[in-house]
């Protein structure tokens, strides 16, 4: 029996093979090789074959294959002619339905170079990926195209996704007031960084906050304030939000639905010695101050909760599948093991340990995707 809550089958029952001619190893069967060797630690197509061929008469138990194990190459060439759209596009709804509703959450939107990608006159592919901080899974990913950057993309993953309720994060490579669009026509809130690709606006921002320092009742605000202690550095995490209603011609008045402008100033002191930096952010949420200040903190998690264990629990940089669409698929791969190990709060080890554990324990690895062990 299976259940239907961690259903991979169904959400990517609508894959086209790209085989014209009928395979004797059907795509499903090959995805859901895949999958289980990824969750063992199989980060290569000789190593999801070399794993599948010893795990065969377990795998038997919830998957036919009747023809066996594919080879290495034919799982190369078959993920290599996959459409990665749709591949993508699968994922995305998959995860819709494992996380129907993202009210109130904080989605990070953020890119990523797979720099083991790279071919002869060809640059390594780039993802930008959206996170559920809250939920720690990743929600949805598409590839920039060649010659291009994430303006392009981010647009094209805001239509992909769900976000009613959310509060999207965005760093200052996505501010822009077509993305600004984007994300309040999905029914969601926007904090989106502000830096010198916007110069007017910085300079509007930091006006209005030059202006409160000379006239403290300018505008209405809030004010947050958090401290923290680690490892004998001392830091102080402070978020001004102003209540910002711009004029007819302000700099920020084309700006979609906008509400508020913070300023989130971080003072370091390590061994005597003190630092401070301040970041601007625009928003379409009003001026809470504690809001805005755990929207731009949860940011952080697309680098240290998903970037970061990518690399070091999947070798994500170092992998060197890159024929055609492959790097592009085996990257949803990766995502998809990826959410099904981080959906599981029983271990309370890192994701590399879970993975040993997945190749060890035939229980846990049914378990991870939702069989139930005979």
């Amino acid at each position: 029996m299976r259940d239907e809550a961690l259903s991979i089958e169904d959400a990517f029952g609508d894959l086209k093979d790209p085989r014209r001619r009928t395979p004797a190893h059907d795509l499903s069967g090959m995805l859901m090789v895949a999958v289980c060797a990824i969750l063992s630690g199989a980060d290569s197509w000789v190593a999801i074959q070399t794993w599948g061929t010893e795990k065969l008469d377990w795998l038997r138990r919830y998957v036919p294959l009747e023809h066996g194990i594919a080879s290495h190459d034919t799982f190369g060439q078959v993920f290599a002619s996959l459409n990665p759209k749709q591949f993508e596009a699968c994922f995305i709804r998959w995860m819709s339905h494992l996380c129907p509703a993202l009210v109130d959450q904080v989605v990070a939107i953020d890119g990523k170079t797979v720099r083991g990608s790279h071919r002869a006159g060809e640059r390594a592919i780039h993802l930008v990926s959206a996170y559920g901080c809250g939920l720690g899974v990743v929600l949805g990913q598409v590839r920039t195209a060649d010659k291009s950057n994430e303006i392009t993309a981010i647009p094209e993953l805001l239509d992909a996704l769900l976000l009613k309720g959310a509060i999207v994060t965005i760093d200052a490579m996505g501010c822009q007031q077509r993305i600004a669009q984007k994300i309040v026509d999905g029914e969601a809130d926007y904090v989106l960084a502000v830096k010198g690709n916007q110069g007017k606006l910085k300079d509007r921002v930091h006006e209005a906050f030059a202006a409160l320092e000379r006239w403290p009742g300018a505008y209405e605000c809030d004010e947050h304030v958090e401290i923290g202690k680690d490892h004998g550095r001392i830091e102080t995490r402070r978020c001004v939000a102003l209540s910002y209603t711009p004029c007819a011609l302000d700099a920020l008045s084309r700006w979609p639905k906008l509400r508020s402008v913070a300023m989130v100033e971080a003072t370091r002191e390590i061994n005597g010695i003190v630092s401070t930096e301040r970041r601007y952010y625009i928003s379409s949420l009003p001026p809470n101050a504690l809001t805005i200040a755990q929207a731009v903190r949860s940011h952080w998690r697309i680098e240290n909760s998903m970037h970061w264990v990518l690399d070091m629990a999947f070798g994500e940089d170092q992998c060197r599948v890159r024929v055609d669409n492959a790097a592009q698929n085996f990257a949803v791969l990766r995502r998809i093991v990826m959410n099904l190990l981080k959906r599981d709060t029983t271990s309370k080890v890192g994701l590399k340990i879970r993975r040993l554990k997945a190749c060890a324990n035939d229980r846990y690895l049914a378990q991870l995707l939702g069989w139930r062990e005979e």
